[in-house]
């Protein structure tokens, strides 16, 4: 009978902690709930209470910074990843997700020094060398696109960048992978 009572103890502890665990969630949890149901006003709310208490929490941070990108506030969006890269920049993710803002926004060169930011702190961010794979095609197409502006552009040239456009508007390109709201 003890062995019964000890099992019985253990999975009672067990219980318990799991449900102090869930008591337990933080902002951070709460903004990454709020995001995946699409309430963006609640996850930035969420996210500006917490950092009101802890204003230097890089994740909070970094998730407002998110919530900021899919609200598609950009100017905010980018203000907040880059000072993150200013004070933490071994993170790659606030540099990929920095990226993702330049390549909305048309600054190709700009987003591909983001990313080579990132993979300099992480050669295996996974996201980070998809989204640098994406910039160098979009670099290619821009500058097939001044060559075959010119009267001399050659038949092969606009197969090449009919090509790649049409690689470019694929389902497989059309979204860059931001990093995880971590």
């Amino acid at each position: 009978m003890p062995l019964r009572r000890s099992v019985l103890t253990w999975l009672l502890a067990l219980a318990l902690s799991a449900l102090a665990g869930t008591c337990l969630a933080g902002p951070a949890d709460d903004i990454r709930l709020l995001l995946s149901r699409g309430d963006l006003p609640g996850a930035l709310v969420v996210a500006d209470r917490g950092l009101q208490v802890q204003p230097r929490d890089a994740t909070l941070r970094f998730l407002r910074g998110v919530v900021l990108m899919d609200m598609r506030r950009d100017d905010d969006a980018v203000a907040q990843f880059t000072q993150l890269t200013h004070e933490y920049p071994e993170l790659p993710e606030p540099f990929n997700n920095l990226a993702l803002l330049h390549v909305r926004a048309g600054r190709l060169e700009e987003a591909r020094l983001s990313l080579h930011s990132a993979l300099l702190n992480d050669p295996g961010h996974q996201a980070a060398r998809v989204n640098l794979g994406q910039v160098h095609l979009l670099l290619a197409a821009k500058a097939w696109e001044q060559a075959a502006s010119a009267a001399t552009a050659d038949s092969a040239l606009r197969r090449k960048l009919q090509a790649l456009r049409n690689l470019l508007a694929s389902e497989a390109l059309a979204r860059p992978a931001a990093s995880a709201a971590r």
